[in-house]
């Protein structure tokens, strides 16, 4: 039972590594481990060969259908911006898009906030389909399968120091009218898309890297808005990323919502009736770290409903983890048995969503051609953004 538990415990994780190529150590403990996925930041990446050896190595000792993650929204957080080139962030595609009238700004509408999206065409014929599809073969021609994107928080002033340019509008149908074509474009390439960061951020005037946001924004506001995006969405989805913000003006008080069966288990599982795999934002995070123990924050994520824990850079914080899984797991028998059912099904849902084999390599030509096609998008969105006058129409 023990060795049971052990393996359900390694399938749950998806961890940080220290540098671009493994150590021994790391070997050991990914061979002691055998976790769900890897993700990989720039301490990580030099080039694309070195990062797909990197990626190809490490994979080997997560088994079939092995998550492998890296954060590319475009913008601020890109990080293949040095290896391959700068991918325009969330905010310029979208701007684009409206001086396009691809998506209507609600704001300026007659309707308000009730405004919905209006969108022009088919989604391959839009700016935010083109952005997705970059990504993704940007991702997989690095060797992953997920950029852990698009982001679907508000861009409201509360969290504009925060949020910077990562997100593409200050209502839901906007942020909708960006993420759904974005999504298809990802589909085309075989990527799977991440929706963050449930239940949105928007309202957060703190950084959860190294605080809990206390947003305090009514449940009214929260379902009616921050949330469209995941009920509009939902069925399109096939991750979602828990924030570690906590909403003391509803039921989920100041716990954060990636340890709160109020936020994954009613909101997200029942009331959203959302299928697809739930992951935590970094479990070493300030948002959850300084409310408890890392240890306790992952096994308190497994007993509310996610299927994958993130801990991304420190090795003694993921087998701290993994650790403390176990000992939750022989210590409660209802642990033991959930710990096992929800390996079970995070593997399932991987199969559905993850190939077992690594994207072909790009040949020098295409690499080349993929670098000044998103140079030339970056050029075209920026300059499509920047028309004053045609933003807002």
């Amino acid at each position: 039972m023990k060795m049971e538990l052990r393996k359900a415990a390694g399938r749950l994780l998806v961890v940080g590594l220290e540098g671009t190529e493994l150590t021994n150590l790391e070997r050991a403990w990914l061979k002691l481990l055998r976790p769900a996925g890897i993700i990989l930041f720039r301490r990580n990446i030099e080039n694309v060969n070195q990062t797909r050896a990197l990626v190809a190595e490490a994979a080997e000792f997560c088994g079939p259908h092995c998550a492998r993650f890296v954060d590319l929204e475009g913008g601020t957080v890109d990080r293949l911006r040095n290896a391959l080139a700068p991918i325009p962030a969330v905010e310029t595609v979208a701007k684009a898009m409206r001086a396009q009238g691809e998506i209507e700004d609600c704001r300026s509408s007659a309707f308000g906030a009730k405004a919905r999206t209006r969108q022009r065409g088919t989604a391959q014929g839009s700016l935010a389909y083109e952005h997705g599809q970059l990504i993704a073969r940007a991702v997989t021609g690095f060797g992953f399968n997920s950029p852990l994107a698009p982001v679907l928080d508000l861009g409201l002033p509360e969290s504009h120091q925060v949020m910077g340019t990562r997100t593409a509008g200050g209502t839901g149908a906007e942020v909708v009218g960006y993420a759904r074509p974005f999504l298809a474009g990802l589909r085309a390439e075989g990527v799977a898309g991440c929706g963050k960061h449930f239940p949105g951020l928007g309202g957060g005037t703190l950084d959860s890297h190294l605080k809990t946001p206390m947003i305090r924004r009514t449940w009214q506001k929260v379902w009616h808005e921050d949330l469209e995006p995941y009920r509009e969405l939902g069925g399109e989805l096939p991750m979602v990323m828990v924030s570690h913000a906590a909403y003391p003006l509803t039921k989920g008080k100041k716990q954060p919502a990636s340890v709160s069966s109020f936020w994954v288990g009613e909101v997200l599982k029942r009331r959203i009736g959302y299928r697809g795999m739930v992951l935590t934002d970094d479990l070493e995070m300030g948002g959850v770290a300084n409310f408890m123990p890392t240890g306790e924050a992952g096994v308190e994520a497994v007993r509310v409903g996610s299927d994958m824990l993130l801990i991304c850079h420190h090795p003694e914080e993921i087998l701290r983890v993994y650790e403390a899984l176990i000992s939750e797991g022989e210590r409660s028998a209802a642990f033991g048995r959930l710990l096992l059912a929800r390996a079970r099904e995070s593997e399932r849902k991987r199969a559905k969503d993850f190939g077992t084999d690594m994207p072909a390599a790009l040949s020098k030509r295409q690499f080349e051609t993929l670098r000044a096609r998103i140079l030339e998008f970056g050029a075209s969105v920026t300059q499509a953004a920047g028309k004053t006058g045609l933003v807002a129409r």
